[in-house]
């Protein structure tokens, strides 16, 4: 199994509290991965360390990177910022879109901010926006779309640049149960066909229940890990198998998600 991202004796501390206390912790490429545990166990502040988002107090995290490894503890807050915007996609609850802009100019500026131009920016983004279900909705605001369709421009988002891992924070936190599946399915099936690796912070045991993989935290530690399948039986969504099509396997990294998946 090939990980792609592993943290050691990570620790963090908070005025009055221990958020993480000497984790360990190693994703394989192509796992999908739930991090569940009470309110302050230190789901989320794992999640951020991991991404970057965060300093830890102490340990290393690092992300095998097609360059080599890189040491995310580190790196400066530029080469962090640049890692965040190749090599991370980002899923959150309330999405963190920019309300000002349409469909597709919020998925399009994640390329743009890597140097791709407008015009070739929005053409990806459409595709992405299409095969995600939402065609013909490319140039409508945040407001005239539902919540399950404000989720599934934030999966577009996180996965437009290429981004090898996703990281989800409570992504169907804020959605109704029937939306909620309909998002994560998207959302699973998505990452799982392009071979990527997803890691879910949630308090839902059905969104963890639907992960090839599943870690539990309490007050700052792992006390549980189901381990994962994933190099048995190749990456999954909801149970069920995925193969990525020719397409996806030759496919630029921009554009790998063609004929993946049908949602």
């Amino acid at each position: 199994m090939n990980a792609i991202l592993c943290a050691q004796r990570l620790s963090k501390h908070y005025p009055g509290s221990i958020a993480l206390d000497q984790v360990d912790f190693v994703a394989n490429a192509g796992e999908s991965i739930a991090i569940i545990g009470p309110s302050g166990s230190g789901k989320t502040t794992l999640l951020h360390c991991l991404a970057g988002i965060l300093r830890p107090d102490a340990g290393t995290v690092t992300l095998n990177s097609p360059a080599g490894p890189l040491r995310l503890d580190s790196l400066g807050d530029g080469a962090l910022s640049r890692l965040r915007r190749e090599e991370f996609g980002f899923v959150f609850q309330q999405g963190m879109l920019l309300p000002e802009l349409t469909a597709v100019e919020n998925v399009a500026l994640a390329l743009m901010l890597n140097g791709t131009d407008r015009a070739t920016s929005e053409a990806r983004a459409a595709e992405w926006l299409a095969a995600l279900g939402l065609a013909g909705m490319e140039r409508r605001r945040l407001g005239e779309l539902s919540g399950g369709q404000v989720q599934r421009v934030a999966i577009a988002r996180a996965q437009v640049t290429g981004a090898r891992v996703v990281f989800a924070d409570e992504p169907t936190g804020a959605l109704d149960s029937a939306t909620s599946n309909e998002v994560l399915d998207v959302l699973l099936r998505s990452v799982a066909a392009n071979g990527r690796t997803l890691l879910v912070v949630t308090h839902d045991p059905n969104v963890a229940a639907r992960c090839r993989r599943v870690v539990e935290l309490r007050d700052g530690r792992i006390v549980a890990d189901s381990g994962s399948r994933v190099a048995a039986e190749g990456p999954v969504a909801d149970g069920r198998p995925i193969q990525p099509s020719p397409a996806v396997q030759s496919a630029p990294a921009t554009k790998d998600f063609k004929g993946a998946f049908n949602v």
